[in-house]
């Protein structure tokens, strides 16, 4: 069946198809006089011939898309889908559609994103993660989209340097209180699974962590330290690492829920009890976090309305280009759950 088109309206509702598109592009507003009578004819022949305006068009006539762009870092991780839960909902609630990418944690992948975004008709753009701190093809990119004046949102565990709006959650305060936490429990060989997929990403935890043995002080041991990728192998295989250690650590931090899951795993492979033999902390409390045996002991904060926030940013944005830079911080707060427990003597 041939798809119905605006003269096919016109002709029912037995007016102009120019009457047609002021009436399905919402411009009857006193610019245009049309009568209730004639612009509820059109939007019977609407209904009955089943017509959907095109959103090209309609961007086109509107001067805007009501689409908004999101980048998104790990696809897999399902901390990120929370914030990008948020953003649906907010963005939804507020009329406009979702254009989603991921970055598959490959900055050379998350150029190619970024540049076909910036060649999209999109209203607005959030960025969640770090990639673009440390992509200077990135950066570039960005610069050109805010000459455009393109309005861009950055979810971000740091404050950024450059001129976007952003919403941020820094785990530092937290990370300190985990590691008074640890060392009331007499944990004195603290080891921390740093899985990121690039440097500047969660030195929010990690330095918090120096910071914190410093001021005991106790040493840093770099060999507790492992580095590894994000992922839950990652996770598995950085913890089997640390506790083959002569001397292995009673406590082990995951910079994100992922790796403290492998690192559970890693634990049970070992035949170490959680947390008899060893205390697990990790971060992000995402939603299996509380299903586990034993249930994670992690530090969280409101994901969904991280991406809320980023959301109103942009709209605010988007209305008044010349507003001040916005900042909202989002608290995170740690939740004691069975993973820790007093050291082993």
């Amino acid at each position: 069946m041939k798809k119905p088109t605006q003269v096919d309206v016109a002709r029912l509702a037995g007016v102009s198809t120019a009457t047609v598109s002021y009436v399905v592009n919402g411009l009857t507003d006193g610019r245009v006089q049309i009568s209730e009578s004639t612009r509820q004819r059109v939007l019977d022949a609407v209904d009955e011939l089943g017509y959907l305006p095109d959103a090209r068009a309609q961007s086109l006539a509107s001067g805007d898309t009501k689409t908004i762009g999101l980048i998104v870092p790990d696809i897999r991780n399902p901390h990120f889908w929370e914030h990008a839960e948020g953003v649906e909902q907010e963005a939804r609630a507020s009329g406009y559609r979702l254009l989603l990418s991921d970055i598959a944690l490959n900055s050379e992948y998350a150029e190619d994103i970024f540049k076909d975004l910036s060649r999209r008709r999109i209203d607005g753009l959030i960025l969640m993660g770090s990639f673009i701190d440390h992509s200077e093809e990135a950066q570039n990119l960005l610069t050109i989209l805010r000459k455009r004046r393109l309005p861009i949102v950055e979810i971000c565990d740091h404050n950024v340097d450059y001129d976007v709006d952003f919403v941020v959650s820094d785990y530092r305060a937290a990370t300190k209180e985990v590691m008074f936490y640890l060392l009331g429990l007499q944990h004195r060989r603290i080891g921390m699974i740093y899985g990121v997929a690039a440097s500047v990403i969660a030195e929010d935890r990690l330095q918090p962590y120096l910071d914190s043995l410093q001021a005991v002080g106790m040493p840093v041991d770099q060999e507790l330290i492992a580095r590894c990728g994000p992922t839950i192998e990652d996770g598995y295989q950085a913890a089997l690492q640390l506790l083959k250690l002569p001397a292995r650590p009673t406590a082990l931090i995951a910079i994100n829920d992922l790796l403290a899951i492998g690192a559970l795993r890693a634990a049970g492979d070992l035949n170490l009890s959680v947390p008899t033999d060893l205390s697990l902390v990790g971060f992000d409390d995402i939603h299996m976090a509380k299903y586990l045996t034993p249930r994670l002991t992690t530090v969280a904060k409101d994901a969904v309305s991280v991406g809320q926030h980023a959301v109103k940013q942009l709209i605010a944005r988007i209305g008044e280009p010349d507003l001040p830079r916005q900042k909202i911080s989002i608290p995170t707060y740690l939740i004691i759950r069975e993973s820790t427990g007093p050291a082993p003597f």
